[in-house]
């Protein structure tokens, strides 16, 4: 039988890329103690008055079809936020999606096609190569180096643009690494994408997870505002991963082109879940300063337990809910100290490989455990460095950094 190329295209670009978190909760299911470092979700449970606004919404009847373009409550709620940003937005100005992933998905649907290029940051969030790849354009990865803490920077950009180049994807708080850019970093890259001519697609989920520093936003800015979109959600922000509640965020024109193919693809969001996203978009809710405070505290538990080690070395984060840690002192690859950890000490850590090849030394490791039980896992993963050096396998046996 015949397929579709976009099946030939996403063929390695699915869930491979979590094997090793799924192996884990196959151990996991099988009663194996394992601690599980691997996704990114939040172990705080959602305020209990989004919860009971879901659930009378529901029961009130708000199971119906929605519109395409979003929910007024959500719409005025989105309309709210971001005009504290950026005066002027309106309604028209948002689409509503079931998550960032959809889209995510959407935009890059309706601003690339085969022949055309995507930049973005290598290391990269697991998804963004599949969204690219499932267009027909393909990527161009932008080297973001440990030594500039992973910040983009602007001679790398400028370097890596080519005549096929359409759109530069940020991610800032930035999944794998932290990495929080500011913004005179923003507006040096918004110069370079002016000069080329490229859209700005911003993630920008981990919005409210910072740590000590500022959010800037190329949104925010005025001289970038007709070529920015934002994608985002309250899966983070409000510890509601599984309820799917995202937007896009972007020019009028851009909003009015892409309704269609979002009414294609979806039509709508689930009525009784917007509801339960305009309050949270509505009002301050202390999970995100919670989830902040705790992300932060053990993120500084990894650093003070890696103290002196040569062979693991934590790159502190400046926002989101992970750390990666640069394991190459082990004389292995992230993936293959991942897969030994697994196997010798029961942690499930992401290998650094899953997020590009800037990061095929690292592994990256999910805050969202109590502290105890992180610090413990780290004390796993320093016994294994250490078990590594004093009983070095062959070298036919290792995948080196």
């Amino acid at each position: 039988m015949r397929y579709a190329s976009i099946t030939d295209r996403l063929a390695d670009l699915g869930s491979g890329r979590w094997a090793l978190h799924m192996a884990a909760r196959r151990m996991k299911a099988e009663g194996e103690p394992i601690i599980e470092l691997t996704i990114g979700e939040p172990d705080l449970p959602p305020h209990q008055d989004l919860l009971d606004e879901c659930a009378r919404a529901m029961y009130a009847g708000r199971t119906r079809y929605s519109n395409g373009r979003g929910e007024p409550a959500v719409l005025k709620a989105l309309v709210e936020k971001y005009a504290k940003r950026r005066p002027g937005v309106t309604e028209k100005n948002f689409l509503c999606f079931p998550g960032t992933q959809s889209a995510l998905y959407a935009v890059m649907t309706g601003l690339v096609e085969a022949g055309d290029g995507v930049l973005v940051g290598d290391p990269l969030y697991a998804t963004y190569e599949g969204v690219i790849a499932s267009t027909g354009a393909h990527l161009i990865p932008v080297p973001l180096r440990p030594e500039n803490r992973f910040h983009l920077q602007v001679q790398d950009l400028e370097r890596a643009i080519t005549p096929e180049a359409r759109v530069l994807l940020l991610n800032t708080p930035h999944n794998p690494t932290g990495a929080v850019l500011t913004a005179a970093e923003i507006a040096a890259i918004g110069a370079i994408c002016r000069k080329h001519d490229l859209w700005i697609v911003c993630d920008e989920v981990y919005e409210q997870l910072i740590f000590g520093t500022d959010f800037a936003s190329p949104f925010d800015m005025p001289e970038l505002a007709e070529r920015t979109i934002v994608v985002s959600s309250i899966s983070k922000s409000h510890a509601a991963p599984g309820f799917r509640s995202g937007w896009a965020a972007g020019p009028e024109e851009f909003c009015a082109k892409l309704l269609p193919v979002s009414e294609t693809m979806l039509f709508g969001v689930q009525p009784f879940i917007a509801d339960m996203a305009a309050l949270a978009l509505s009002r301050p809710f202390e999970t995100a300063g919670i989830m902040k405070a705790n992300y932060s505290r053990r993120a500084a538990i990894i650093e003070k337990t890696l103290t002196g080690s040569n062979l693991l070395k934590p790159m502190m984060p400046e926002g989101g809910m992970f750390v990666v840690v640069d394991v190459t002192g082990t004389g292995l690859s992230g993936e293959a100290y991942a897969w030994e950890l697994l196997r010798k000490e029961k942690v499930a850590v992401m290998p650094g490989s899953s997020f590009g090849h800037q990061a095929a030394g690292f592994v990256r490791i999910s805050l969202t455990v109590p502290d105890d039980v992180l610090e413990d896992a780290v004390k796993r993963m320093a016994h294994l460095a250490s078990s590594l050096i004093a009983n070095p396998q062959s070298d036919s046996d290792k995948l080196r950094a």
